[in-house]
This record gives structure tokens, C-alpha cells and sequence, in this order.
């Protein structure tokens, strides 16, 4: 079964868990797919010993055989922390493979098949847990893509995909996949042309249509993923250099200029150095404005002309009357 089959094999046993019989015209609009297709993800079910009864006349559908639990999943408390901790995680900003729908359905999954007792203790934790680190607002990519790439540089197999770069134009290539990365919220894959040529980093968000090929390569010794992409990441072009002096604490900045947005290192005494690439500029200002701290702009000065734009938006809306009334 292909990845988006097996996704809606599961999604048809979740459903059928639920309890009752479900028609099949009920389960085809539920899982996106026609009647036929239905019934053969059934059989996929019968394939894998799971009972599930046809039930025939003008109410008829499947149900999961009277009686029928899914068994308890082995895991020791340690285990199955660990497990819903990472969803969890994953869930609040990680480098996700999937929707946070995926990520919450596997959780939900994965806490009704353990012992009652583990369940409700880790039931407690999930509910009175926060997290202090805001996701970031990246696409994450298909999961489809992240496991086919992920065999292909398990096999050291080159690969065929299409790819759309940060321009939005699309082009066609042909990669030797050295590594995957995960990094501040996004992943990337490290690989170079089919003749062993220059290095290249891709965002997997940006791919699609992922072909295996034929054929093998070796790695080059002592070849280090993580670093080649931070060390590509801090040599790309921006179309904004911006550089600030901020009075105050690097730790007050980190709360709103996270690591892949902005570095930042000590200045002269009680000031913060502050370097971003950026595409725009138009998110600074209110960034600037929610650290309330003294800050003097080296460049660009057109950074100077949004800033004092902002203050004055923002005092005319201060002294704006009621509308209200």
C-alpha cells in the first residue's frame, strides 16, 4: 500500500471504532474517496486479521465485530512519555512531517490503546503542560516526501523531484541525497547534482513528486548534513541586511527574535548587536515596538521610515475618540 492508502486504512478503522455500523456512502464522504474504494480498504482490514462484519440490508454497512479491542500497547511509563511528549512537541512548533490534525488523531490513538491507569496519569501531564516556545508558521511537508527521501538516502538511491524555489518559479531536478535535516522548524535535504557536482540545499516544503532512480553513489568522507545546511543558511542572500544596537539582555531579545530569525551577540556594555536577513522589512517595527527597549537602526534607513510610520499609526490610534460612542 502506497503511504495516502495506508493514511486512509487507519482513518477507516478509527472511524469504524467509533462504534456502530457506518454505511458506505457515509465512509466514502467521510474519507474523501468513491464507494468502491471504500470496500477495498475494507479488505485491507480483513487482510490484517481486523474483524470487520458486512452487514447487508437498507440500514446495512460495516462494523467492527462485537467484542472486538484493539490490544494494549506495550509501553513502559518512560516509553509512552516519551511518545505522546513528542507528538506533543511536535504538535507546539517542531518540524512536523504532517498536519497538527495527524499529529492530535496519532496522539488520541496512541493514548486509547495503553493501560488505564498510564493513560490517565499521562492524561494529567498533557492537560497542565505548557510550552514557552511558539511554533513557527512553516508549511511542513508531505510525509510522503519526507519517508521517500528519507529511503532513497538510506539506499544512497538518486531521486527525481519537482521544486518550486523561493522566487515561486518551479523546475524540474535530479539529486543525489546525502542527508536530512531538521532545523528550526523546517526540513532540508543536502544532496548534489547527478554528476556529483555542487552542493545543494532544498527545502522539503518546496518538493513534490518524488522519484526513486536508479543507480547508487557513495557519500564523501567525513560529509557533516547539519553543518552544510547552517553553513548554507548563513551564506544566503537576502534582499535586507539589517543591523540594530538594542539596550538590554540577550535573553529578553531571544523571547521575540528567535535563533533562525536573528543573531544576536553582546555589544558594548547593557547593548545587544542584532543582525537579520530578511525579505521584508514591514514585521520589524512591531517586533521593535514589543521590546520596549532603546535601539538605534544602522541599516537600512528605509527601516527608519517604517519604524516612525508605525508611531505614528500607533499614536493616532491613541488619540482616535471612541467609536463606539
Amino acid at each position: 500500500m502506497t503511504t495516502s492508502t495506508t493514511a486512509r486504512v487507519l482513518a477507516l478503522l478509527e472511524i469504524l471504532q467509533g462504534g456502530g455500523i457506518r454505511t458506505v456512502p457515509e465512509l466514502a464522504a467521510r474519507l474523501g474517496v468513491d464507494e468502491r474504494t471504500v470496500r477495498r480498504y475494507v479488505g485491507h482490514l480483513l487482510d490484517l486479521d481486523i474483524p470487520v462484519d458486512a452487514v447487508r440490508g437498507r440500514y446495512g454497512g460495516y462494523r467492527l465485530a462485537p467484542g472486538y479491542r484493539m490490544p494494549p500497547l506495550m509501553l513502559t511509563d518512560e516509553e509512552a512519555l516519551a511518545v505522546l511528549l513528542g507528538l506533543l512537541a511536535g504538535q507546539r512548533g517542531g518540524p512536523g512531517a504532517a498536519s497538527a490534525a495527524a499529529g492530535e488523531s496519532a496522539a488520541a490513538k496512541v493514548r486509547r490503546v495503553l493501560p488505564v491507569a498510564l493513560r490517565q496519569r499521562l492524561e494529567a501531564l498533557l492537560e497542565t503542560a505548557d510550552f514557552t516556545e511558539r511554533p513557527r508558521p512553516a508549511a511542513p511537508p508531505e510525509a510522503a516526501v519526507l519517508l521517500e527521501l528519507a529511503e532513497a538516502v538510506r539506499r544512497r538511491r538518486p531521486v527525481a523531484f519537482a521544486y518550486t524555489d523561493r522566487k515561486g518559479d518551479g523546475s524540474a531536478r535530479t539529486v543525489l541525497p546525502y542527508g536530512l535535516v531538521a532545523h528550526s522548524g523546517r526540513w532540508y535535504l543536502t544532496g548534489a547534482g547527478r554528476d556529483g557536482g555542487e552542493m545543494r540545499i532544498f527545502r522539503l516544503d518546496r518538493i513534490a513528486s518524488v522519484r526513486m532512480l536508479s543507480g547508487s553513489f557513495e557519500v564523501p568522507d567525513g560529509f557533516d548534513p547539519a553543518a552544510t545546511v547552517l553553513d548554507h543558511l548563513a551564506r544566503t542572500p537576502w534582499k535586507h541586511d539589517v543591523s540594530l544596537r538594542v539596550r538590554g539582555t540577550v535573553e529578553h531579545l531571544r523571547d521575540h527574535l528567535p535563533a533562525g530569525i536573528a543573531a544576536l551577540s553582546h555589544d558594548e556594555p547593557g547593548w545587544v548587536r542584532v543582525r537579520i536577513r530578511a525579505e521584508r522589512l514591514d514585521w520589524i517595527p512591531p517586533v521593535l515596538a514589543a521590546l520596549d527597549r532603546p535601539f538605534v537602526i544602522e541599516r537600512p534607513a528605509a527601516l527608519r521610515d517604517l519604524v516612525r510610520a508605525l508611531a505614528r499609526r500607533l499614536g493616532s490610534y491613541a488619540d482616535a475618540d471612541d467609536p463606539s460612542r
